[in-house]
């Protein structure tokens, strides 16, 4: 099982419709472990850590995200140093 973390901006209508508590509980669903906080420019940024598959699947998720949210885009940022926590949490 190869394992795999990334960190994501999200854009759309993705604040004020539950989209960081829907991805934390997608996230936890599939194993992962990492975080998503709202961004003061509007988008959602997440880091997700765990399996390939797993990642995958996350990344498809997003670009459907929960109803009531409308994505316009999910963007895979440039990989950096990066501390992944134990589980997965939804930052202030």
């Amino acid at each position: 099982m190869s394992a795999r973390t990334v960190t994501v901006r999200v854009r759309g209508r993705v604040q004020g419709v539950g989209f960081r508590y829907w991805t934390q509980e997608e996230a936890e669903r599939l194993g992962l472990v990492g975080w998503v906080r709202n961004e003061p420019d509007g988008s959602v940024k997440a880091l997700f850590s765990g399996a390939d598959e797993a990642v995958t699947g996350m990344l498809e998720r997003l670009r459907q995200g929960p109803r009531g949210a409308v994505v316009s885009d999910v963007e895979i940022l440039p990989p950096g140093v990066q501390d992944v926590p134990a589980d997965f949490r939804i930052l202030r």
